[in-house]
């Protein structure tokens, strides 16, 4: 019968299921948590020497004093351990900080009488080391060493050539002793100084790690091909013959492959302790190493400044094949093991059912009853027979040829080997040392050293693929073109760093370390500290620089691109936002920014050139410079990646330095967004009616008080120069008024800058639309006409193609297949897709007619006519003012004075003109205007004459210029004005006024 389930057990089941842990594809790149060697402890210190009574009884004896000096070892062995850890023992013993302190007599007494029993203990255990130095203590007053040596009693030669090749023997941790040391202490050194080479102070090419590395590399490179065939077939593969079938030949080969390996590790792991041994012993100085400083102190000189980098690069290489080849003969322990214990069960056999026969015959034949016992009870204990007792021959066993592997297998990268050797210290110190006290410092120790390690990697990976971006984003025609010229960009070299970035569960005293997630956290403050660093630069610079934040933006996008496929990072587009302080508010920090540029510096400083459709610096500014922020310093990673991209890219950014143009206007509109352009503009907006209905309208109104009354266009019998000369005359009030050319124009000026700034940042905008517009076109079964050849049907086509592409229409498909939320979403995107601006929607058009309204002060307009109709002769109106003005800045300036294109740029003139064209007046100013008339009069009469200092021909020829540049935004703003009254519009707006009347017919 089969038990039922119910439906929340099931459930409560699957989510056990999630805390279920399942190996995952993590690369090994770190040594195995376990020790590689098992070692159970079958050493009972001779206990059971007293059951062994078939033997002699000297040798229970023996094993009695074996026992006792194994305890004597032990003790040694703890008091070693104490004198080793006793340097973190003395931290904690209060120390003197001066001679004058009142309490310091108290301090030594206390500090004697707590150490002076374990004092003790080692001064005793270091007698008894001291013994171990047989030659120090045999060249005395009793004996003398060289006089053995002359009876052959020792040799001194040998000796001196041990010594010489082993000059510095490691003690115990990092206390390590110089072994011609004793030899120089010695009672009869001094007159036998000369038959000693070990005493001179030349190293020994054993403590050369450098020059050692060649053989190292060999050796390594061979043992692990070698590991490797068996590997592959007996671990990797599987393919590898059952234990039952192997022969001894084939245990043999595989117990000498385990213990040539082992004997490596402790060959590799005594050169390290070697050159450790020998660096402690021969501290550098500033003599010798240029970077340790005068107070460096002991350690210091013995350790952090006393290896090259050379020799510090070659030491992590060898722990790295020490931690590498345990983890490749962890991987095969199980088959060693077997190898191993059946080798030396097949090696002990061989001895005692073989080897033991002959001695055996010859003491029964010679009657050695003793000798006999002995060896019987050997066999008794020892031999396995096959029939189960002693049989007449032995069976010989014959090999088989080792089988051959089909492929080879990767070594693992060391990179966190170095890291194991924490693990190791911290082995010792608990199972070994038994110290509390010095794992926690082991642990500390560890937890600031993996600090500093991640911060480092984390830092590194990130330039790396900082670097990457850069170089990706760079273009290719550059780079060549740079290498043509001798200065090559070089890409970055190829690096595995995605194999450190998937350790999820790195082995640590004992923790799992999620390394991942660690970098991860590193690395998200490092993406946002590179996109507040350009931010932050682009706020200390002028709105020139708006181009090189917008390639800052990009590179950091694509480093996020790059990284996001390794680990799980947060949406550019919310770190983005975050670093623009743009999470909550409606605007962020280069809204901000770019309106501050445009209020306090690009209205009042720049020039509009409508030929290039640029603006540039004014020559001639009126306003105080403007005062930024410091520019924040940054390493090269949180820029463009390095210092050479860097560069390039400031070689690059600086064509834009000079001027504001399209590319600053698209850049602007992709990273302001609509929300952002529409804030700008609406303080714009206020800029501008506060001058226009401030500063501006006060110039106006004084304007208007001194312009002439009543000014006729004179007739052409007067000719060219005679208008001059009556213009000149009528104006001048207008053309001596001190704050027109400076002040007045000043402000006209930042409103046309104002007015041209919106143009062009919608005519950027519509760009960015249509584009986005074409690349959504196909999934909105909006499709391009065909072409269609003769006897080719439109309709039938453009069918199939809409069949064609049927698949990719979006809302349908959504609406068959999506949910109710992903349906209106998807509904809403389209329709969000096809109201563009660009559709037909005009910002501009907005724009002008708020400024219309700004415009309401009966200056402006005038009174209404006397004739009912229109003002001719009367200067009442603004068009007649502005004809005024313009007849000022068509004046020919002297050689060293400045044009008002030079000082104002076309700005001037779009601020003029678009007021005229709001109040309806254009086409009085075409008719009316004084200088169109001049124009007119002298381009029939052709006279060139100088009246009042004015060359006339040189101003008419600036009238000209001017007239095509007055109509050309007078036809601009009447296009966008009438953009809302329909295309189909033909009728315009048509007075009828009562013909004049003669005067003669009036009295009648």
């Amino acid at each position: 019968m089969t038990a039922q389930v119910t439906l929340e057990d099931a459930l409560s089941n699957v989510d056990l299921l999630e805390e279920l842990p399942l190996p995952d594809q993590q690369p090994c790149i770190e040594p195995p948590p376990s020790s590689l060697l098992y070692q159970p402890n079958f050493n009972t210190n001779f206990e059971d020497r007293n059951a062994f009574v078939t033997g002699i009884a000297r040798y229970i004896e023996q094993a009695t004093v074996h026992s006792n000096m194994n305890e004597m070892l032990e003790d040694g062995q703890e008091y070693a351990v104490m004198l080793y850890t006793w340097r973190s023992c003395s931290r904690a013993i209060p120390q003197v900080k001066c001679n004058e302190q009142p309490n310091r007599v108290e301090i030594y007494e206390k500090t004697v009488e707590v150490l002076e029993p374990e004092v003790t203990k080692l001064m005793n255990f270091m007698y008894f080391q001291v013994m171990g130095f047989g030659l120090y203590l045999m060249d005395g007053s009793v004996s003398n060493i060289y006089k053995l040596d002359a009876k052959k009693r020792i040799n001194l030669t040998k000796i001196d050539k041990f010594f010489k090749q082993l000059q510095v023997v490691p003690l115990f941790g990092d206390m390590q002793i110089e072994l011609a040391r004793y030899i120089k202490t010695s009672a009869h050194y001094e007159e036998n100084k000369s038959r000693w080479t070990c005493t001179s102070s030349s190293s020994s090419p054993q403590y050369n790690i450098c020059e050692q590395m060649i053989q190292i590399r060999e050796d390594h490179m061979r043992f692990i091909s070698e590991l490797a065939r068996y590997s592959n077939s007996e671990v990797v593969t599987g393919s590898g013959r059952q234990e039952a079938q192997k022969t001894d030949a084939e245990y043999r080969k595989l117990f000498d492959l385990s213990l040539q390996g082992l004997q490596l590790l402790s060959q590799w792991s005594a050169h390290v302790m070697e050159v450790y041994s020998w660096k402690l012993v021969h501290p550098t100085d500033k003599y010798s190493n240029k970077d340790c400083p005068d107070n460096a102190e002991e350690y210091e000189r013995a350790t952090r400044y006393n290896y090259t980098s050379e020799e510090k690069f070659a030491l992590v290489e060898v722990i790295a094949m020490i931690k590498g080849l345990q983890v490749l003969m962890g991987r095969m322990e199980s088959v060693f093991n077997h190898a191993i214990r059946h080798t030396i069960y097949a090696a002990l056999q061989d001895f005692s059912q073989v080897t033991l026969r002959e001695p055996l015959r010859q003491a029964i034949k010679k009657k050695k009853n003793v000798i006999q016992s002995v060896l019987q009870a050997i066999r008794k204990t020892v031999c396995d027979w096959e029939a189960g007792h002693e049989p007449f021959n032995d069976p010989a066993l014959r090999g088989e040829k080792d089988p051959k592997s089909g492929f080879d297998i990767k070594v693992p990268r060391y990179v966190l080997y170095s890291l194991d050797l924490y693990n190791d210290s911290a082995h010792y110190a608990l199972t070994k040392f038994k110290k509390q006290f010095l794992y926690d410092e082991i642990e500390a120790e560890v937890n600031l050293c993996f600090d500093q390690f991640v911060y480092k990697l984390a830092d590194q990976i990130f330039a790396y693929y900082k670097i990457m971006a850069g170089s990706l984003l760079l273009d290719k025609r550059l780079r060549s073109e740079c290498k043509n010229q001798g200065a090559t960009i070089h890409l970055p070299p190829s690096n595995r760093y995605e194999t450190l970035l998937k350790q999820r569960h790195v082995q640590l005293l004992g923790r799992s370390i999620d390394l991942n997630r660690l970098i991860t956290q590193r690395i998200s403050a490092a993406m946002y500290k590179s996109m507040e660093l350009a931010i932050g630069r682009f706020e200390s610079e002028d709105l020139t620089s708006i181009v090189e934040l917008d390639g800052l933006v990009e590179i950091n996008k694509m480093t996020h691109k790059l990284l996001s496929r390794y680990m799980t990072l947060d949406s550019f587009d919310a770190m983005f936002r975050e670093a623009n302080h743009n999470v909550s508010a409606p605007y962020g920090r280069i809204t901000l920014h770019v309106f501050w540029e445009l209020n306090y510096d690009f209205l009042p400083n720049y020039c509009y050139n409508g030929s290039t459709n640029r603006f540039v610096r004014t020559v001639l500014p009126f306003s105080q410079e403007f005062q930024r922020d410091k520019q924040p310093n940054a390493q090269p990673q949180y820029l463009h990646g390095s210092k050479a991209l860097n560069l390039t890219y400031s070689s690059i950014y600086s064509n834009y330095r000079n001027f504001v143009g399209p590319p600053h206007f698209k850049v602007i509109c992709r990273l302001l967004g609509y929300q952002g352009i529409a804030v700008v503009m609406e303080e714009l907006l206020k800029v501008v009616k506060s001058l226009l209905q401030g500063t501006i309208l006060q110039y106006v109104k004084t304007l208007m008080e001194v312009m002439p009354k009543i000014c006729r266009l004179p007739r052409h019998e007067y000719g060219s120069p005679g208008i001059l000369e009556f213009f000149h005359h009528q104006l001048k009030d207008i053309v001596e008024y001190a704050e027109l050319k400076t002040v007045c124009f000043q402000n006209l000026r930042e409103v046309g800058n104002a007015v041209l700034f919106c143009l062009l940042i919608e005519q950027s905008l519509s760009l960015e639309e249509v584009c986005d517009l074409l690349h959504a076109a196909p999934f909105q079964n909006i499709l391009p006409r065909v072409h269609v050849k003769e006897g080719e049907r439109l309709d039938a086509k453009m069918k199939r193609l809409e069949s064609k592409y049927a698949p990719l229409h979006l809302v349908p498909l959504i609406e068959r297949l999506g949910t109710p939320q992903q349906i209106a979403i998807a509904r809403e995107g389209d329709l969000l897709t096809k109201e563009r601006l660009c559709c037909g929607l005009s910002m501009f058009e907005v724009i002008l007619t708020r400024i219309r309204t700004f415009l309401d002060d009966p200056i402006w307009r005038g009174p209404l006519p006397s004739n009912g109709v229109m003002h001719v002769d009367e200067c009442v109106e603004f068009h007649r003012l502005w004809s005024a003005m313009q007849f000022v800045y068509c004046i020919p300036v002297g050689t060293h004075e400045f044009t008002v294109e030079q000082c104002f740029g076309d700005g001037l003139h779009w601020a003029g003109c678009m007021i005229i064209v709001l109040l309806g007046q254009q086409r009085r100013f075409d008719v009316l205007d004084f200088c169109y008339h001049l124009l007119k009069v002298q381009k029939h009469d052709g006279k060139d004459e100088v009246i009042k200092n004015v060359p006339l021909k040189k101003m008419v020829e600036r009238i000209r210029k001017f007239q095509i540049l007055n109509n050309e935004i007078i036809t601009i703003l009447d296009k966008y004005m009438k953009s809302g009254d329909g295309e189909g519009t033909p009728v315009e707006h048509v007075r009828c006024f009562q013909p004049p009347i003669h005067q003669s017919l009036a009295s009648n």
